[in-house]
C-alpha cells in the first residue's frame, strides 16, 4: 500500500508537468513555428496550402446565391437569418499547438455554417457537467416552460399545429415527448413540427412530396437524419435550460477561456425571439441553412479545435469534461460516422481514407471544416474548399510529417 501511495504521489506531479508542457496560445499571441522546426517537410506543407487554394469551392462567393443554388429546391428555404459574402479559400495548420502554415485571410470573419453545431453540443455538455441537465436520457420536454414568442409570426394554428395560445410547446406531441437530449445531439430524434416558420419535413425532403406530411415517424434513436429545424429545436431547448442567450454562455464558458477574439458573432433569425424571465432573447440557429449561425475567423475555429483535441482541457483548466469529448466522438448505431453534432467521425477510414481512423472533423457547408487528428497532434482549419478535395488535402499534409509520427494511409 505504501508503494502504491508513493506511486500516486509521484505520478500526480508528473501528469501536471505533462499538461503544462503542452503549448497553448495566449489570448493575444499565437506562436508560429516553421515546419522544419518539427522536422516536417516544408515543401509538402506548402503544397497542401496551395492545393487548398487551388480546390476552392465552385459555389458563388455571394452566399445568398449559393444558398439558393444548393437549397432552393426545398420548400420554405428562403433565409430568415443574416448572411454575408465570403472571401477566397483560407485556413491554417496547427501542429502541437503551434501554427505552422496559413493561407488566404485566416482573420476574415465569415459564416462557418454547421460548425456552429459543435458549439451547441458543447454548451449542452457544460449544462450536463453543471447539473443543469441531469442525464442525456432525460426527456427534453420535462425541462421546458411554456415558451413565449416575441411576435406572432408562425403562431397561427394552420401554420404551426403545436402552437397554443401565446406560447409554443415544441416537444408536446405524443412523438416529441419521447425525445431525449442524446437523440437531439445525435440527430436521431425525428422531431416533428414547425419552428420559426420552417417545417421539419421541408429540410432536405424526400423526392416524394405526397409523403412529406404523412410519412411514418421513426422511434427516437433509431434513424439518423441531418435536419437543421431539429437542431434549432435543440438550441431553443438549451436556451431555456440556461435561461440566457447561448452566445453569452459560449463567450463566458468557452471562447473567453480559450483566448478567442472578440470578432465572432452568433445569430438567429428575425422571428426567433422569445421572452425569458421578462427579457428578450434570440434563440440562435445551429447553422447557416436558413441564414444565421456563427460568423467566425479561422484562428478562433482553430482554438476550438485545439480544445477538443486536448480532450476539453485548456492549459490546465477542464472546460469540457473528458467524458463529454469521449461521448462526442463515439458513434451511434444509426450512423457509425457521426458522434454528437457536429463531430463527423472517420470510422473505418470512410470519411477521409488518408487519415487515421481516430481523426474527426467539425464540418459545415462551404466546405468549412476543423480537421482534428489526435494521433498526430494536428489540426487543420479549412475554409471554402470543395468537399470532395478534403481527403486529397489531408493526404498531402500528413505526408509532410516525420515518418515516425505520420499515420497517412498508403
Amino acid at each position: 500500500m505504501k508503494k502504491y501511495l508513493a506511486f500516486l504521489l509521484f505520478i500526480g506531479p508528473l501528469q501536471a508537468f505533462s499538461q503544462k508542457a503542452l503549448y497553448y496560445p495566449s489570448a493575444h499571441r499565437w506562436e508560429r513555428k516553421t515546419p522544419s522546426f518539427f522536422n516536417i517537410d516544408s515543401n509538402k506543407i506548402k503544397e497542401a496550402s496551395e492545393y487548398a487554394k487551388a480546390h476552392e469551392s465552385k459555389q458563388p462567393k455571394n452566399l445568398w446565391l449559393s444558398q439558393a443554388i444548393q437549397f432552393g429546391k426545398e420548400p420554405f428555404s428562403d433565409p430568415i437569418g443574416p448572411m454575408a459574402d465570403r472571401g477566397p479559400a483560407a485556413g491554417i495548420i496547427i501542429y502541437k499547438g503551434y501554427i505552422i502554415a496559413e493561407w488566404g485571410d485566416p482573420s476574415a470573419v465569415e459564416m462557418t455554417h454547421s460548425v456552429t453545431k459543435s458549439m451547441v453540443s458543447s454548451l449542452v455538455g457544460i449544462a450536463i457537467d453543471r447539473g443543469l441537465i441531469h442525464s442525456l436520457e432525460d426527456k427534453v420536454f420535462t425541462y421546458l416552460p411554456p415558451i413565449e414568442v416575441a411576435n406572432n409570426e408562425g403562431m397561427e394554428t394552420s401554420q404551426n399545429p403545436i402552437a397554443k395560445t401565446s406560447f409554443i410547446y415544441p416537444f408536446e406531441t405524443t412523438h416529441n415527448r419521447k425525445i431525449n437530449w442524446e437523440h437531439l445531439l445525435r440527430q436521431t430524434s425525428d422531431w416533428e413540427g414547425v419552428l420559426w416558420g420552417k417545417p421539419d419535413w421541408a429540410d432536405r425532403p424526400s423526392d416524394k412530396p405526397a409523403e412529406w406530411t404523412t410519412r411514418q415517424r421513426f422511434e427516437p434513436g433509431t434513424v439518423y437524419k441531418y435536419n437543421d429545424t431539429r437542431v434549432n429545436a435543440l438550441t431553443l431547448a438549451a436556451t431555456l435550460v440556461w435561461r440566457k442567450p447561448l452566445p453569452e454562455v459560449l463567450r463566458e464558458n468557452i471562447m473567453n477561456p480559450i483566448g478567442a477574439s472578440n470578432t465572432w458573432t452568433w445569430t438567429g433569425y428575425k422571428n426567433s425571439w422569445i421572452v425569458v424571465d421578462g427579457k428578450m432573447i434570440q434563440s440562435v440557429s445551429g447553422g447557416g441553412h436558413f441564414g444565421g449561425g456563427m460568423f467566425i475567423n479561422s484562428y478562433d475555429m482553430g482554438r476550438f479545435g485545439l480544445l477538443t483535441l486536448r480532450k476539453g482541457n485548456w492549459n490546465g483548466k477542464q472546460i469540457l469534461s473528458e467524458n463529454w469529448i469521449s461521448k462526442s466522438t463515439s458513434p451511434t448505431h444509426a450512423n457509425t460516422g457521426y458522434g454528437f453534432m457536429n463531430y463527423f467521425l472517420n470510422t473505418e477510414h470512410k470519411l477521409y481514407p488518408s487519415a487515421p481512423a481516430k481523426a474527426y472533423a467539425h464540418i459545415g457547408n462551404g466546405t468549412n471544416a476543423i480537421y482534428v487528428d489526435p494521433e498526430n497532434d494536428l489540426i487543420a482549419v479549412v475554409r471554402w474548399m470543395d468537399d470532395k478535395s478534403m481527403d486529397g488535402f489531408i493526404k498531402i499534409m500528413l505526408s509532410a510529417l516525420p515518418s515516425n509520427t505520420s499515420s497517412v494511409v498508403k
